[in-house]
Parts: C-alpha cells; structure tokens; sequence
C-alpha cells in the first residue's frame, strides 16, 4: 500500500503528458534533473567486500522490519533509500574516527550496498506474511527453518533471473521511468554531495527508532495501556468493536509514510465497518458472537473478522484487478501502435550485462529449482508446479512494466490473478492455489525490486552484472533471516494470526481466496454473499472514477484498497494510522523544509524501532521457554 519513497510524486506529470500524446509515460516525460546515464564506470570501486557486507547486514535488518509491518499491518517498504542514509552515515563515522585512513564511502558502493538491502528487505513479499501462514491456516502444515528458506528463497530467484533479460529492453531502449530507482538515485547523489545532511538524517531515524522501542518497552510492561473510546453503539462497547486508542507509535510512522487520502479512507472505512456494520448484524445474529455467555453480548475481534474480512477482501483483490487492467491499458496500446523500439535500435552496446549463457543456465535452473521444491516440501503435482513458475515469468513480466511505466507495486494483484488461475486449474485444493501462486507473487515483487535498483544504477554509470550479484546475495541473507524472524514471532500461526495483535491483512486475503476455491459461497456465514457483491461493486467503481475523473478531482476519490484494509484491521490500528496521518500532514503544511528533510527518516525510523523491539521480546520468550 505504500512505500519508502512515494513515486507517484514523480510521476504525476509524466501520467499527464503522456496521455496528451496518447501513450504510456517513459523517461523522457518526468520532469526530473540528470536524467541522462552517465559512461558505464567500471573503474571506480562498487563491488566491494564492505558493500556487499554492509547492504547484507541492513537488509537481514530490514528484512525483520518488513515480516514484522507484513504481519501487523499488511505493507512492506523497499529500504533502499534508508540504507543509502544508514550506510552513509556509518562509513563516514568510522572514517572519522580513524582519522580518515579508511576510504570514503563511494556512490557506487553505496549503490550496491542498497541493491542488496533491498533485496533482502522484500522477502517478506516471498510468501512470507501472506501465502505461508495461510497455508498453515487452511491445511495445519508448517515447514523447519531450512525448508522454509530455501523455499523463500527460490521464489525470489525465479523473480530475479526473470529480471535479468528485461533490463536492457525496458531501462536502455523503452526508457521506463521506474520511479523508486530514479528516487533512489537522486537520494545517492544529494547523500554524497551533501554529507551533513545525510549524517542529519540518520540522526534523526535512530532517535525516533529509541523512542519507539522505549514505548513499545512501556507498552509490554505494563506501563503504557490502550485507552477505550468512552461511548458505545447499539449497546455494545467501544471496546469490544476494538474501537480504542493504542500507545503504539508503529502506525502512526505507517500513517507518515502512506499519504493522507489512504488515512482518511481507512477511518472511513473503519467507521463504516465497525460503527455501521457490525452492530446491527451481531443483533441479527449474523455476526456470531463466542466471546460472552449473557448479555450484553460483548464480540471478539476474531467474531467481528469472520464475517467483516470477507467484504474486505473482496473490495482489495476487485479493486487491485480492475486497477491492474486500467494500469495495463495505455501499455498494451503502445504495443500495438509500434510505439516500442526493438532493442537493437538503441546502439547502446551491451556492456557490464549478465553475460546470456549465465541467464540460461540460471533461467533452467530455478525452473527444476523450484518444481522440485514444490513437489518435494507441498506435494505438488509437477505439471501443476511447471505451469506455476512459467505463469510466474509471465506475471514478473507484466508487473515489471507496470511498476516501470507507473511505479506502483503489483505484488497483490499478481498474486491473486495466479490464484485465480490454479482455482480453475486444480480446483478445491489449497496448496496450489497457495504456494503456486506464492511463486508468481514473490516473483512478481523481487523482479521489480531488482528493475527499481537496476534503474538507479544505470543513472549512475554502475555494472548491472554486479548489481545482479548484490541482488543475491541480498535473497540469500533475506531467505535466512526473514525466515527466522516469521518464525520467531508466530510460532503458532493457528492462535495468533488474524487477532488484534496480529492482523495479517495479506495473510486474511490469501486464505480466503483459496478458501472460496474450496468450500464455495454456500459455506459462507450469512450475509456475506451479499456483502462481497456490494464490495466488488465498489472495487470496480472506485478506480474507474479515480482513473476517468479531472485531475483535481481524483485526490477525493476514496482509496478502495484503504477501505477493504479497514474489515480487516482492528479499528484502534486504523485510528492510529489516521492521527499519524494527520500529524504528518501537519508538518509538511506548516513546517515544509523540516518535513522535506526528516519526516521519511523519524517514521522510517519508528518502523524500524518497534519491530526491532518486537522481535527481540520474542525472541526472549523463545529462549525463556
């Protein structure tokens, strides 16, 4: 739902001028400076031990940070830009402190090194806050830590050996905006023109990353408590339709970073749900309450969610399809104009790219990779499994010219097309529909990752070969740690998934799509039929409206995919995104110049210092046991 950097803020006006034409917006249309790539640079040091080493270590970091907002919230962040800041201001101070014998910190490094964070950073997009849990959700099977990241990581292998053939065309010959990675540029070059200000920044994430673990400290002893909502409605409290207001600063960084228009649509959303809808269905006796054996009849959260996530999901995944269509429109209309040049009209050479016989073998490789893997840890059929990771290279391929021509991230949509599909191809059977789908989801996610950061480093004149191997090394060290973190934190998914703590947003949408596939909609609580029809309506109206209105009309269209999160999230979560929302509109209205220089770092930093925290405490309680 949102990102580290926003890149539909660079790519508003290319949107704009290109419909003029009437095509999709490539390079040439963003208003941005210094756009044009410098001389391929493979003289200055940019695949260094330090590089790689320091981008492992911040990615296995944030690789914590994303399974951890993965499964409270349901968004992931790329940390390219975090990393790019951390690194920079570590490698400064250590040469400080040695009296400037060790080297400075190069830009090329620097781009490596956030190469492989991000990397390591998405696998939480590789199943691992979504299709995995649901499996153990609908089937009870739970995979060791050694299975589960060498499944992890062959998901994102399949993303970034697809990603290798389609840099040159989409990147050199289409020149495909990729806003994150020119974001991710322009950020290196202030970082290393402009050294004070980087050191600032870090300054600034560090500070807000004590304060958050200090109050989620509070928060876990006791010390800091959720505050409930004084009234009720209906006759049932603000407190038990989880209507309070919670200590955790979590959110409220998620709300800084996720732009105001989601925030409001989300408290409507929730408003909606939880104030609207629920009451009067508990009183019907559509909503099933188990939590209270007298009156007042007093719900749970997971009493609410059984019946509110089947609306929710439907709104997200009609939504995110519909959307998906209309992003591919204006790109399926460039096609048939020729607007495309073939690749060998650029007269670019090809020089520093993944030599081809290096692609082939890696291409035949994650294929039995990965089908043996499906068959050997799920029970897959082989076919079924082969015609999983052909549809993952297909799917990689649309939603890398998606994110490129608009950068907004496809990871969801993808992967609910490929569940579509396998409920037709084997159907009433939830392992494919899952982990065959995990792999066009994950894939689908490390491939525009890799494009993201392949972008950034053509406009800095670095060696897409080695950007590749930073991108693996980052897989492999995300695959071990982000596998350890899910681990750590649910290790009985069964119990703790889909409650107030742990709403699992993405994990709710997976496992009902499959559930669907299997049980049917006579299986479904009363109601809820009904429901999803209105939702779907209203997935498809939303983005149509916000796609075919004037421009200075769309910022009041309301964000379909907010509200369908909004069933799914406890309402005191929304809350709080609001009022971090709202905060950080705030700033940036009345305090422009601070705001443009640290509010990304000090809510970047709040994510990080919670989830770090969050992980710690349980890995105490593990060690405790």
């Amino acid at each position: 739902m949102s990102q580290e950097s926003s890149p539909q803020t660079h790519n508003g006006t290319a949107d704009k001028g290109a419909a003029e034409k009437g095509r999709a917006p490539t390079e040439s249309d963003l208003p941005t400076r210094n756009l044009e790539p410098p001389q391929l640079d493979l003289i200055s040091p940019q695949f260094t031990l330090r590089a790689v080493l320091t981008g492992m270590v911040l990615g296995g970091l944030f690789s914590i940070c994303n399974v951890y907002v993965g499964l409270k919230i349901g968004v992931g962040f790329p940390m390219s830009i975090t990393a790019a800041l951390v690194s920079y201001g570590f490698w400064s101070a250590l040469r400080g402190v040695s009296g400037r014998r060790i080297r400075a910190w190069g830009i090329l490094e620097n781009n490596i090194n956030q190469t492989a964070c991000s990397s390591s950073a998405s696998v939480a997009s590789a199943g691992l806050v979504a299709a995995i849990p649901a499996l153990t959700l609908l089937t009870g099977q739970t995979l060791e830590w050694q299975q589960l990241a060498r499944w992890v990581f062959s998901v994102m292998l399949v993303g970034i050996v697809v990603a290798i053939p389609l840099r040159r065309q989409m990147i050199v010959v289409d020149k495909l905006p990729f806003p994150a990675g020119i974001a991710s540029a322009e950020m290196l070059r202030e970082v290393h023109a402009r050294g004070a200000e980087a050191l600032a920044r870090v300054k600034m994430l560090i500070s807000a990353g004590l304060i958050a673990s200090v109050v989620m400290l509070c928060t876990t002893f006791k010390l800091l408590a959720s505050y409930a909502l004084p009234f009720s409605i209906k006759g049932f409290s603000a407190r038990s339709l989880t209507m309070t207001l919670n200590p955790s600063l979590l959110p409220l960084g998620i709300g800084g970073l996720i732009g105001f228009r989601a925030c409001c649509s989300l408290l409507i959303g929730t408003i909606l749900a939880y104030a609207i809808i629920a009451p009067p269905l508990i009183q019907n006796g559509y909503i099933a309450v188990s939590a209270g054996d007298s009156p007042p009849l007093s719900p749970s959260f997971r009493d609410l969610n059984r019946w509110l996530l089947w609306p929710g999901v439907t709104l997200m995944v009609v939504a995110s399809l519909v959307s998906l269509c209309l992003s591919l429109w204006p790109i399926l209309v460039a096609f048939l104009s020729g607007h495309r040049k073939a690749a060998d009209e650029s007269g670019t050479p090809i020089t520093g790219e993944v030599p081809r016989p290096w692609f082939g073998l890696g291409l035949l490789g994650v294929l039995i990779l990965s089908v043996v893997l499906q068959v050997s840890l799920f029970g897959i059929a082989w076919w079924a499994a082969v015609i999983g990771v052909l549809l993952a290279f297909a799917l990689a391929l649309v939603a890398t010219r998606v994110t490129g021509e608009t950068g907004i991230g496809t990871v969801g949509p993808i992967g609910k097309v490929a569940q579509l599909a396998f409920g037709f191809i084997v159907p009433r059977n939830p392992v494919p529909n899952l982990m065959a789908a995990n792999v066009a989801g994950g894939a689908a996610s490390q491939c525009a990752d890799l494009m993201d950061d392949l972008k950034c480093g053509y406009l800095l004149g670095a060696s897409p070969r080695l950007q590749t191997l930073a991108q693996l090394c980052g897989a492999s060290v995300g695959a071990l740690v982000g596998s350890a973190a899910y681990l750590i934190l649910i290790p009985n998914p069964s119990e703790m998934l889909m409650t107030e703590e742990w709403a699992a947003p993405a994990v709710a949408a997976w496992k009902a799509v499959a559930e669907l596939f299997m049980v049917g909609f006579k299986a479904l609580p009363k109601g809820v039929p009904t429901a999803m029809a209105l939702a779907a309506l209203v997935g498809i109206v939303l983005p149509v409206l916000e796609r075919c209105l004037p421009n200075r009309f769309r910022p009041l269209v309301l964000s379909p995919i907010s509200i369908g999160l909004a069933f799914v999230y406890p309402a005191h979560l929304a809350f709080s995104i609001f009022i971090g929302g709202l905060i950080a509109l705030t700033l940036r209205r009345w305090f422009k110049t601070w705001s443009a220089r640290f509010l990304i770092a000090m809510c970047v930093g709040v994510i990080a210092g919670e989830s770090f925290t969050g992980i710690g405490i349980a890995l105490e309680k593990v060690l405790a046991r």
